[in-house]
């Protein structure tokens, strides 16, 4: 291929399919030349308007409902950020030329999400298929049946066409019953995570906040993680978040099975190694704990010393009080089972002065689609620096304020911080 750029403006229009861009407000920003044929409509009739000013439901029809449906389709798209196709959707449309008449026609639409380098989705494109010729072919408009005056073909074409329409009916209702048990799954598994993480309180006096943040308007939830457990011997606690495979009321049953059993060891453990030793063995025997990652410091506020171990986690954040940011990385080891014997993990020490700040966090805070890891790490790291003098609580909160997108993140989001 040549250096000449493509012209993506013109590919657009020859796209053989109906296609049009939509904003976050359901305004058409865009459309093909397919899209305005079947549409019936010119750009100056399209551009600029919501679509269900351009296409509204038939008012002489009580059970009209496809741009109905379609509007939840497109606000579904702009929560999930996930691309869906639509059932068979029969639309009343009002000529263009005739004000007031109402032309049946059935489409087919899919709808897909554009997301911005921040992951939120910055456009929905609209594609439909118009398939109302084939649906009154099959209703054998025109034709001949086997008697002469097209009687039998008529009818068996209305039948099928009937079962079409129907079906697609079907089709739709049931991926709405879907939807609603996946919501209902998704508000229980929020609630049994609730009730299983544990409260600040439990670490004394030391000023720490905690912050989780579900995935919105999607199922992956409830596999993320912390813990704060004051441990024996000094003024020491153990911090620890970790990030569980998979989503809904499993990924909560199993995020809480890791969770008591890091609770438990680290209390007894010599040091954070061990805990995780003993969790990684823990986790083999632990039917969805496959790849489940986790890391654990453990905090001396006597000697001002975090000793540390990672098992496959994104590393923990030091702000020092003059600003500089280190991340504890220097005893990373493979996720809890990835290991088939157990074997000794790393684990390291880092200083620190009084006033430092440390944050633990799940992926969910840092990742974005099609972005390195690093420059989310980056902007975490230049998030506490710039807001290290603010209390946890305030820090906690203009953290996640500054890192997930408007709209939510895809994925959900654990975050500790400690002031030390």
């Amino acid at each position: 291929m040549n250096d000449t750029a493509i012209d993506y403006t013109a590919v657009f229009q020859a796209l053989p399919g109906a296609v049009a861009l939509l904003t976050p407000g359901l305004v058409y920003a865009d459309a093909n030349r397919e899209f305005l044929r079947v549409s019936g409509r010119s750009r100056e009739q399209l551009i600029g308007r919501h679509v269900f000013e351009v296409f509204p439901d038939n008012p002489d029809d009580g059970a009209a409902s496809g741009m109905r449906n379609l509007e939840a389709s497109l606000r579904r798209v702009l929560a999930t950020g996930e691309r869906e196709a639509m059932a068979l959707q029969r639309y009343d449309v009002e000529s263009s030329e005739r004000p007031g008449e109402w032309d049946e026609r059935y489409w087919s639409p899919v709808n897909a999400p554009v997301h911005g380098p921040d992951g939120s989705v910055v456009l929905i494109v609209h594609r439909v298929e118009e398939v109302t010729e084939l649906i009154r072919a099959r209703g054998g408009r025109g034709g001949r049946g086997a008697g002469g005056d097209g009687t039998r073909t008529g009818s068996r074409g209305r039948v099928l066409e009937a079962e079409l329409y129907t079906r697609a009916r079907e089709l739709q209702e049931l991926n709405e019953r879907l939807r609603l048990a996946h919501a209902r799954e998704r508000e229980v598994a929020l609630a049994l995570q609730e009730a299983m993480l544990p409260a600040g309180r439990q670490v004394g006096h030391h000023r720490a906040a905690v912050r989780y943040r579900p995935a919105v308007g999607a199922l992956n939830v409830c596999g993320d993680w912390y813990d704060l457990v004051d441990l024996v011997g000094g003024n020491r606690i153990g911090v620890s978040v970790g990030d569980v495979v998979g989503h809904g009321l499993e990924a909560a049953g199993v995020m809480g099975q890791l969770r008591s059993a890091l609770s438990a060891a680290s209390r007894v453990a010599a040091g954070p190694a061990e805990a995780l030793n003993v969790l990684g063995r823990y986790a083999h025997v632990v039917d969805g704990a496959e790849s489940a990652t986790a890391v654990t410091t453990f905090i001396d506020f006597d000697h001002h010393i975090i000793t540390y171990s990672s098992a496959g986690h994104p590393p923990p954040v030091l702000v020092h009080t003059d600003g500089r940011v280190e991340f504890l990385d220097r005893a990373t080891d493979p996720p809890l089972d990835a290991r088939p014997t157990p074997v000794p993990r790393p684990q390291a020490r880092t200083a620190y002065d009084s006033g430092a700040t440390l944050a633990l966090y799940t992926d969910g805070l840092v990742e974005r689609r099609r972005e390195d890891i690093y420059t989310g790490l980056a902007r975490l790291a230049d998030a506490l620096a710039r807001h290290r003098e603010a209390d946890p609580e305030s820090l906690a909160d203009a953290v996640l304020l500054e890192l997930l997108p408007p709209g939510g993140a895809t994925d959900d989001t654990a975050l500790v911080i400690v002031r030390l």
